[in-house]
């Protein structure tokens, strides 16, 4: 099927080619806009608590005002406020509240809100709209910040802005910074490494330009499939789809083109060397694509939304992609011919890959020791992961010099540390009748007593009486796992257990979001990788016609996955001190170090399996597999791995642990698992790997002969 497809690009390169680009213009044409949100309780199931306080809040408080933001006053020796100082503070309030920003109803100083100190008052910066994330409010904050010091002029005041409106801000242009840096270091690493590779400018060039037309087409798709299906896109979704498809598409091209090279350094014309490269190399790019789609598909088990839209998104733009390396690339390189690697001569040269080589005849010769090694060193390294702690505080890791940031911690030192963000306790009558004021005092009266309270708000009823709202200040951050936890157990349950006779407690806010949010992904971790990891041992089996070989394929991914985990544990928690890493970061190594990096191990195992076919013994066949797939491996880990490696050079902690893992996970698998693990394990089974059938018994081997013991390609000895 693969070299009927391959037929078909190579001898009708110009339809395939005119084909894609007129998909990637009309699709991107008529396909609807993706609209993202940035928070979190949208995605949630309405099962949860916190999702149907926020459903009763609409109901019962359609117009109730939310805090966008706080400004934060002192002086500047830090030093009692005088009455000057609270006039000059009402002043300022007042002076911003006459700019009239838009989305932002009021900015208001109360006379009362001073830290019982003295040293300490704030004004609140009240949201006229309920999305307090809403891009005209982040826009006025960023305004409120410039006008605030000509405002201060000849006061002894100084001010800051922070709240969950101005941490968003600061969030997103420090990461808009970021990713600006990421995406031209991603785009200069590939083309540099690509050139590096083939001593070509056409090869450097042409990935990123057909990767390019390859994501206008899975972005229209994801476009249509989210309206259709009314999946909300995660404001972060666009980020990652490009780093899948960059990723993906560079490892799908470099797995055709090192093959393609091969072939033609058999001595076949060209068009033939590539139908014959996707005739050989597509069945292993489908099985991998197929693994990186059933992986990202498990998310739609997840219970968040924000997964269950990401899983979808991240399988088209595979799916896309996986299209694109079997015909267009093929179209592309048809065209060009052995003009692609120009000036390059090294496809016409048979390189002496020395180091390939080397490890080849190192896994063949003592296959018993380097699986041992190998092993020992990944189960060091996953001992670290039972020293997990999820981390939801985002202002953590957000670097230090933000307003929001150091606001945040002036503001803590005169006030409860929630006072930006209060949680949101609501009592509601059953049977719909008025609340008793005394029965509203009593329970305001239990919940101040709570340990980790800082302070209760009198109860705002609604027009009709029967629902009640208290504003509970907390001792924490909003954020911070000891709210989370403090939210999670002791609030609700002294909520519920307080609730007056026929009414009933329920508890919001964002504190109460992350709280069902942790409670999610604990859920979700339990049921995606299980599910996901049986769809990936379905796709292995049905490739490598084999019961033993994918199970001890997916016991290696595992191992990879917590080895990945426990050192990343390992440096940020313990060398650097860490109160923890990023909640998410689980998953993102799911997605990108067990999903993606699979494809190096299929790339692997596919090219064993061949050896084996052709009546190779185990040992032989571990080496050729080695020498001949460690280059392409090596160079398609290398600019994966860097891709993601750029991450560490942000200054957002989440960012830099995010890239660690990934690039660290990522060659791992590449350099560990793939060169080393699998083909020793393969080898010391023998045999019993391919069981119930051998390779080569009741079906045509995958490659000619011709091609067996060919020395390796290597990405260092491109140029030779």
């Amino acid at each position: 099927m693969f070299g009927r497809i391959g037929r078909f690009s190579v001898t009708r390169p110009w339809l395939t080619i005119v084909a894609w680009i007129v998909a990637a213009v009309a699709l991107s044409a008529l396909a609807p806009s993706l609209k993202s949100t940035d928070d979190q309780a949208d995605f949630l199931p309405s099962h949860y608590e916190s999702v149907q306080a926020g459903k009763l809040q609409e109901r019962s408080f359609p117009q109730r005002e939310q805090t966008a933001a706080t400004i934060v006053f002192q002086r500047s020796d830090e030093g009692k406020l005088t009455d000057g100082d609270k006039a000059a503070v009402a002043k300022v309030a007042k002076g911003l509240q006459d700019k009239k920003y838009e989305k932002i109803k009021q900015v208001a100083a109360d006379p009362s809100a001073v830290s019982p100190d003295g040293t300490i008052a704030i004004a609140s910066v009240v949201a006229g709209d309920k999305n307090v994330y809403d891009e005209a409010i982040l826009d006025g904050v960023k305004t409120m910040r410039e006008d605030g010091k000509a405002l201060l002029e000849g006061t002894s005041l100084k001010m800051g802005i922070t709240g969950a409106a101005a941490s968003a801000l600061d969030s997103r242009e420090s990461s808009g910074n970021t990713d600006g840096m990421i995406m031209m270091a991603t785009l200069v690493l590939i083309i540099v490494l690509l050139g590096v590779i083939f001593r070509s400018p056409l090869i450097a060039l042409l990935p990123v330009l057909i990767i390019v037309l390859v994501y206008m087409v899975a972005n229209a798709f994801i476009a249509f499939a989210s309206d259709l299906g009314g999946l909300k896109a995660d404001a972060g979704t666009s980020a990652i789809l490009i780093v899948v498809l960059f990723g993906v598409g560079t490892d799908y091209i470099l797995f055709l083109l090192f093959r393609y090279r091969e072939q033609l350094r058999t001595g076949q014309q060209p068009k033939e060397a590539l139908i014959e490269a996707v005739g050989r190399v597509g069945e292993t790019i489908a099985s991998a694509a197929g693994a990186v789609i059933v992986a990202f598909l498990a998310l739609l088990l997840s219970t968040m939304g924000s997964m269950q839209a990401m899983g979808p998104s991240l399988a088209i733009a595979v799916a896309v992609t996986l299209i694109a390396a079997l015909t267009l690339v093929p179209a592309v390189f048809s065209l060009l011919g052995t003009k692609a690697f120009w000036p390059s001569k090294a496809w016409k040269k048979q390189p002496k890959n020395a180091m390939a080589h080397r490890v080849g005849g190192l896994v063949s010769r003592r296959p018993g020791i380097v699986a041992g090694i190998s092993t020992g060193l990944l189960a060091v390294l996953a001992v670290g992961v039972f020293g997990f702690k999820a981390e939801f505080d985002m202002e953590s890791s957000l670097p230090k010099d933000l307003e929001s940031v150091q606001a945040s911690e002036v503001l803590q030192k005169g006030f409860a540390a929630g006072e930006t963000d209060p949680t949101l306790v609501y009592l509601k009558s059953d049977g719909g009748s008025r609340l008793d004021a005394s029965a509203l005092t009593t329970f305001r009266e239990t919940m101040a007593k709570t340990d980790g309270v800082g302070q209760v708000s009198e109860a705002v009823t609604n027009p009709d009486g029967n629902v009640a709202l208290f504003n509970v200040v907390l001792k924490y951050r909003p954020a911070e796992e000891k709210a989370i936890a403090f939210v999670a157990d002791t609030l609700r349950d002294k909520a519920h257990q307080s609730a007056p006779d026929g009414t009933e407690a329920l508890v919001g806010g964002t504190t109460a979001v992350l709280a069902d949010i942790e409670t999610a992904v604990t859920h979700d971790y339990k049921v995606v990788f299980p599910v996901a990891g049986i769809a990936i041992l379905i796709i292995l089996g049905l490739l490598l016609r084999s019961v033993v070989a994918p199970l001890y394929l997916l016991l290696s991914v595992g191992l990879g996955f917590a080895a990945t985990l426990g050192a990343t544990v390992w440096l940020f928690q313990d060398l650097q001190g860490k109160n923890g890493l990023l909640f998410m970061l689980p998953i993102i190594v799911y997605l990108f170090v067990v999903a993606i990096g699979t494809d190096y191990n299929i790339l692997m195992v596919a090219r064993l399996r061949e050896e084996v076919a052709r009546g190779t013994s185990p040992k032989e066949a571990a080496r050729l597999a080695v020498s001949q797939s460690a280059p392409t491996i090596s160079a398609a880990a290398i600019i994966l791995a860097g891709t993601f490696g750029v991450l560490m050079l942000a200054d957002n902690t989440m960012l830099q642990q995010m890239g660690f893992a990934v690039a660290f996970g990522i060659l791992l698998t590449a350099f560990i698992m793939a060169m080393l693990l699998v083909p020793t394990i393969t080898t010391l089974l023998g045999d019993k790997a391919w069981w119930p059938r051998r390779p080569g018994t009741g079906e045509p081997p995958t490659a000619a002969p011709v091609a067996a013991h060919e020395p390796a390609m290597s990405a260092g000895s491109a140029s030779r």
